[in-house]
């Protein structure tokens, strides 16, 4: 049975969005691993949005709180408002409350991947931000680290994304991400899907563990 990465994202002005299908391109990659977008809901009118200049969404499937039990892992993108992620990611999270009481997503693994408007604008704080969503939930944080080589380090041009997750700079907006951006993205998907496969067979062999002792252990008081 294949492994479901959902990669769930908001992405106002396409930049998010860029960085979530290269993301899906790299967990296709694995073998096992079915990847699949989501996007979450606006909560801005059509009327805001279009003096926003935002172009329209595109036709990537909407997302149910509900529906993210359904996922084996997940990587969650939103581009950053003051240094933390944009409140359309955020409410759809504040809607996840009865998965929170039922710990539906508890063990599940997910990284994070976002956008800023400059460097300074919070390529680590609105990932280290992010998690507290994560540890309420109960879920993995699973980082890429500096897995990425010698792209991390790169210091000839402007590269977003961080040990926390693949990111790229919008700037005013025309900037688009740029080659080694979706390069770290497409990494991340490739590192991250092979960690939700691990995962669910460490936590699948752990569940039959369980079941022999319990009916072993049955049988011993009868």
């Amino acid at each position: 049975m294949a492994v479901k990465l959902y990669i769930v994202y908001y992405s106002m002005y396409g930049h998010v969005e860029k960085l979530a299908e290269e993301i899906k391109k790299g967990a296709a990659s694995v073998e096992g691993v079915e990847a699949k977008l989501w996007q979450v809901p606006e909560t801005l009118q059509e009327e805001v949005l279009g003096k926003m200049s935002a172009p329209p969404k595109s036709d990537v499937p909407l997302i149910t709180p509900n529906e993210l039990s359904e996922g084996d892992g997940f990587v969650f993108g939103f581009p950053t408002r003051f240094g933390m992620m944009a409140a359309q990611f955020k409410a759809f999270l504040d809607a996840t409350g009865g998965l929170w009481k039922a710990q539906s997503l508890a063990g599940k693994p997910a990284g994070i991947f976002y956008s800023t408007g400059s460097q300074g604008g919070g390529q680590e704080t609105t990932a280290l931000t992010a998690i507290t969503q994560l540890v309420h939930h109960g879920m993995i944080f699973v980082p890429i680290g500096y897995t990425f080589g010698a792209g991390m380090f790169e210091m000839e041009q402007v590269k977003g994304g961080s040990p926390y997750g693949a990111g790229t700079y919008a700037g005013d907006g025309s900037r688009q991400p740029s080659e080694l951006e979706l390069q770290q993205a497409f990494h991340q998907g490739k590192y991250l899907a092979p960690s939700q496969r691990s995962l669910r067979s460490c936590i699948m062999l752990i569940s039959y563990i369980d079941i022999y002792y319990i009916l072993n252990y049955t049988e011993i008081l009868l």
